[in-house]
């Protein structure tokens, strides 16, 4: 669930978006498919050193860009693909990926409890996960004096009547959520009738004067520093990024994961059906789950691991409640819904509506 600051390469995105496989190459190629600025260039040259070959990496920059080039032929150029949770049972009902043998993948026994069969995917029959995150509230604590617990920071103009705030844009599958969540249908509201409420808290919403508007993590974090917003959506990885890159002005800065629910995502490996190389990508699959390897990626990202044997040799920072919930806190915590066929195109209708205020 990368964010905007993984656009930052956007020379080397369009390259690698643009990216085109010759048709004959040596065995011992990998192809990855994955998120801008989301490997670690160590970890890449420590496994073509442990298997003697090469790692050629292309990115993408939404997950609707992912699925278009894979129905495109891309299932037989890749070998791993990094989709988000609720986009895995998608991938599986268009055929899109192999189903994976556990005795291939020996390290899955390193994966946390909450990670092994996810609701996503059942017995991980076709992913596995790669690296994880929550999606909150970052607020300034100059400004907003009372620390909020609730989504009603955004959406009740009597808790917030003049605080500068904005929302995820993008899909607006996590700024739905969230308005399921105030209303009190949930964080993984699913239907057209708690769409259409949510769309209607939303579009009040957006003609409040303090709304700057719809803006994904890395930009609205940037605002909060400098004053312009007091409060804003962002994903806690990109909190916990920020906050080690500049602790001074992250010092009136908080996160929180409000009462009523919130997003809890998992971006996973998958192989493609038709990969050229699934041994090598089932190899690089069970390599990132190494306790040392797994540590040495989250570390890198500043996301949190889903690898329980990665703990001792994680950064402090990824120790703590903003990267790793308390139990209490994943009791509030949900996955997206998966949304396909026709209830996808309802779900895109109702969202294009509230992005046209």
């Amino acid at each position: 669930m990368k964010s905007l600051r993984t656009l930052i390469a956007a020379g080397i995105l369009a390259w690698g978006t643009a990216f085109t496989i010759p048709a004959a190459q040596a065995e011992d190629t990998l192809y990855l498919f994955n998120w801008t600025e989301y490997m670690s260039p160590e970890i890449i040259k420590q496994f073509e050193a442990k298997y003697h070959c090469k790692v050629v990496q292309s990115y993408y920059n939404s997950l609707g860009g992912m699925l278009a080039k894979l129905k495109a032929g891309g299932d037989s150029q890749y070998d791993v693909v990094v989709p988000s949770d609720y986009f895995i049972p998608r991938l599986v009902h268009e055929g899109l990926l192999m189903k994976l043998d556990p005795a291939d993948i020996p390290n899955l026994k390193n994966l946390l409890p909450q990670f092994k069969s996810p609701s996503y995917d059942p017995n991980n029959a076709y992913s596995v996960p790669y690296q994880w995150g929550t999606t909150g509230i970052a607020y300034n604590d100059l400004k907003i004096k009372s620390p909020p617990a609730s989504w009603g920071i955004l959406f009740d103009p009597k808790v917030n009547p003049d605080y500068p705030f904005s929302m995820m844009g993008g899909s607006g599958m996590e700024t739905v959520g969230a308005a399921c969540a105030y209303l009190g249908d949930g964080f993984s509201c699913k239907g057209e009738k708690d769409w259409v409420a949510a769309a209607k808290l939303l579009t009040k919403t957006e003609k409040r004067k303090n709304f700057t508007g719809f803006q994904n993590g890395t930009p609205a974090l940037h605002q909060l520093e400098s004053g312009i917003l007091s409060a804003a959506m962002v994903y806690n990885g990109d909190f916990a990024y920020g906050m080690a890159k500049d602790p001074k002005a992250f010092a009136h800065l908080k996160f929180i994961l409000p009462k009523e629910g919130a997003h809890v995502w998992v971006d996973n490996m998958a192989i493609p059906a038709h990969a050229p190389h699934p041994k090598l990508a089932m190899e690089f699959i069970n390599f990132i789950l190494d306790p040392k390897v797994g540590a040495e990626l989250s570390n890198y990202n500043h996301y949190a691991s889903p690898n329980a044997a990665s703990k001792p040799y994680l950064d402090p920072v990824l120790k703590s409640p903003l990267i790793t919930p308390t139990a209490a806190e994943w009791k509030r915590l949900h996955y997206l819904p998966a949304i396909m066929g026709k209830d996808l195109q309802t779900y895109d209708q109702i969202w294009t509506a509230v992005r046209a205020q």
